[in-house]
């Protein structure tokens, strides 16, 4: 497993698997409401007039890759606008204020780093489940290693694409089962020339800065953004450092176009792990020491880059042949050392580093990955019989090599070496045709080839290999699997009038197993094969828009049956297929302009993730808010010079990770208030935000001993993930 699942693997250990071996309505809801929206990032009117919100993904993108508007879905749009006046300044953040997207958080929240982003309920599994594109190309991950929200600068993301369900298969392929996220960045086609600095400081010593260029002539185009992170974080260990940097050149004729997009990411980050909550032991790190560390020296660090490029052609008026390629590496290195609290006593040891006996002990994790693609496709917009018809087919052809030494100490033999090749061979297509002027029909399929080699070498005379006399780890079996599975959409939306339209879609999608779920699937001591099943899913959604005068509403309810899905599973220490399950639940989104000056927006989401079949029958997936909501207000007090904005958010209790016989305390509820005020004079700009301004104890992610389950589990035990009380952020700029 790569690092970030170790270090949830360990906050299992300490308070789960240590133990276990021996220790349908709106009104409400979701947050901001931010700015306006317009083509292009500029400084902002100074007419006080908010114009409207668009709520719906642009209907087919362009060569670069934009999101393809999946009829029947419902969707959601984050504008650059929002992005800048949303007092949370981590993509994460102000994707948590969207309705049907819950966040959890293990280091601390800053720059929204290794967050996992959950759509319609799928709790620790939720970044495997929720599929994430840049500039609409899948980011394939093949291990469990979480997106890394903090590589994308937020100055260069134009907007947030955000489709829920599963229809996203059809298109993008496996993963997209609980939704799509699509983020779309910058270009400098159609911009003016010009540039845009600004820095930053914060709580816990946060200091940001960023800058953006925009650069065109004549056919030519030139976008270039950077940013540097670097914060103490809220927990001891939890030091973060990030820079990035990217650039995207646009050549454009009257045949088409040709692009180039390349960026690079550095990241350092301390992993602080969970506080202790042990009834038995009197011990409870949350109320004596809940910013401290029982890991004061694990560590992850990751450098990536990515570079694309592609060739649009206009075969025929409506027709554009699209033809594009791209490569991303990504390097990844980790420890892990003993905890330094004891879980049988509560004492907690400060020498704790070097009590290094054995692999269970201590860990060393490096991996490599090279992903490469191929993934031409055409995209149409003509009218057949008379009916309008819109089109995107295509083939997407993608390359994985995965290596992955796992060692005792770092610069040790490697105990695993881990090798994965994997080939992935698609056709899809997504048609929609406009009935009458006011229904428009989609029907879509996908038929994907997936060629999986995965080996594992073990060496006998590496450190950490014999644990009193006795080996500590075993060689998995190897794996040769190919496999196909399809993906499908039918879909269909009815505009009744300028007020009211209907919308409804059902689909099939799948998520192939990745690398480390394969290896976590035998018991410890026992070889892995590697092996586990597909899983698949079906789902269909209803809803409703309503547009009236100056409000607009969208409500819709789905229901998702999953055959198959992949979980980590306490009661075996495995990753399993379960028996079947159920994600269902109602999302509703609302906008009201007040006045010229004033908007509100409110969002509410209720989720329902169950277990169908077994021994875990009726019992609610960990790490699920069965409800969220939200409200925020813009309110433009003096037109763009001064402008205030207000979110609060609401997070109800959830199971925690490891109780799927839900027998321990839940998580508390918890609501946060965040307010920004923020202006713009000539070409300056600056803004004062908090975040949590009432200072709420709260976590959102927290991992319980497996009760009743095992040897030595306790009940009321677990590890909580606290996150920062009230933060400030100060930040100027200006435009050139």
């Amino acid at each position: 497993m790569t690092h970030d699942h170790s270090n949830r693997a360990r906050a299992a250990r300490a308070a789960g698997l240590a133990v276990l071996l021996g220790s349908t309505a709106l009104l409400g809801s979701a947050l901001l409401l931010a700015g306006d929206v317009q083509a292009q990032q500029a400084p902002a009117t100074t007419d006080t007039a908010l114009p409207d919100l668009y709520v719906t993904a642009t209907r087919l993108g362009g060569g670069a890759g934009g999101a393809l508007g999946i009829t029947g879905a419902s969707t959601t749009v984050i504008t650059a606008e929002e992005i800048e006046r949303s007092p949370e300044q981590t993509i994460p953040g102000i994707l948590a204020r969207e309705p049907g997207v819950q966040v959890s958080n293990l280091y601390g929240g800053v720059n929204g780093a290794r967050a996992t982003v959950d759509i319609r309920g799928f709790g620790a599994t939720g970044a495997q489940n929720t599929l994430i594109l840049i500039d609409g190309r899948r980011v394939d991950l093949p291990d469990l290693q979480t997106f890394d929200w903090g590589s994308v600068p937020i100055n260069a993301v134009e907007r947030i694409e955000v489709t829920r369900g599963n229809s996203g298969g059809v298109l993008y392929g496996d993963g997209a089962v609980g939704g799509v996220i699509n983020i779309v960045t910058k270009k400098a086609t159609g911009r003016p020339n010009g540039a845009r600095a600004e820095v930053a400081y914060g709580s816990f010593n946060q200091v940001e800065g960023r800058g953006t260029a925009f650069a065109s002539s004549g056919p030519h185009a030139l976008a270039l953004y950077a940013n540097a992170v670097r914060s103490d974080g809220y927990r001891d260990n939890g030091q973060y450092h990030q820079t990035n940097a990217g650039g995207d050149y646009r050549y454009t004729r009257d045949w088409g176009s040709f692009y180039l997009n390349t960026t690079l990411s550095d990241q350092v980050l301390g992993l602080p792990a969970g506080r202790r909550v042990d009834p038995t032991l009197g011990l409870n790190q949350l109320a004596t020491d809940r910013r401290g560390t029982n890991t004061p020296w694990d560590f992850a660090n990751q450098q990536q880059a990515t570079a694309t490029t592609g060739v649009t052609y206009d075969l025929t008026p409506g027709a554009e042949l699209i033809v594009d390629g791209g490569v991303r590496v990504r390097k990844q290195q980790a420890a892990y050392f003993p905890s330094c609290l004891d879980t049988f006593t509560g004492v907690y040891n400060s020498a704790c580093r070097q009590q290094i006996g054995s692999a269970y002990d201590t860990s060393y994790f490096e991996s490599s990955l090279v992903t490469s693609s191929v993934t031409p496709r055409l995209k149409v917009d003509t009218t057949a019989f008379g009916l309008p018809l819109k089109s995107l087919s295509g083939v997407d052809v993608y390359h994985t090599d995965y290596s992955s030494p796992r060692a005792l100490t770092e610069g040790a033999a490697p105990l695993h070496q881990y090798d994965l090749d994997q080939t992935s061979l698609a056709a899809y297509t997504m048609n929609t045709v406009t009935l009458f002027s006011t229904t428009d029909v989609s029907v879509g399929g996908r038929v994907q080839r997936t060629s999986l080699s995965a080996r594992d070498a073990v060496n006998a005379a590496a450190p950490g290999y014999l644990y009193f006399g006795f080996p500590t780890v075993v060689q998995a079996n190897p794996l040769d699997d190919t496999q196909t599975n399809r993906a499908w959409h039918i879909g269909i939306e009815h505009r009744f009038n300028q007020q009211l339209t209907l919308f409804g879609r059902t689909a099939q999608s799948f998520r192939v197993p990745n690398v480390d779920e394969r290896i976590g699937s035998a018991p410890y001591g026992m070889p892995s094969n590697f092996a586990l099943k597909t899983q698949t899913s079906r789902d269909w959604e209803a809803g409703v828009k309503v547009t009236a005068g100056p409000m607009f509403l969208q409500w819709s309810i789905y229901d998702m049956v999953l055959e198959n899905e992949i979980f980590y599973s306490p009661f075996t220490t495995t990753n399993v297929n379960l028996d079947p399950t159920r994600r269902y639940g109602s999302e509703a989104l609302a906008t009201m302009r007040v006045s010229d000056t004033v908007r509100l927006k409110g969002s509410y989401a209720y989720t329902r993730a169950v277990f169908r079949e077994g021994v875990y029958a009726g019992n609610d997936v960990p790490l699920v808010a069965r409800n969220t909501a939200g409200v925020g207000v813009v309110w433009n007090i003096l037109d763009s010079r001064l402008v205030f904005t207000g979110d609060v958010r609401f997070v109800g209790s959830r199971r925690m990770d490891n109780d799927s016989r839900n027998l321990q305390p839940m998580t508390p509820t918890y609501t946060i208030l965040d307010a920004k005020i923020a202006g713009e004079w000539d070409r300056y700009f600056w803004s004062f935000a908090v975040q949590n301004l009432l200072n709420e104890d709260y976590f959102d992610y927290a991992v319980a001993s497996p009760y009743p389950d095992g040897f030595g589990s306790k009940y009321g035990v677990y590890n909580a993930y606290p996150q920062p009380g009230r933060t400030f952020v100060l930040r100027v700029g200006a435009n050139f």
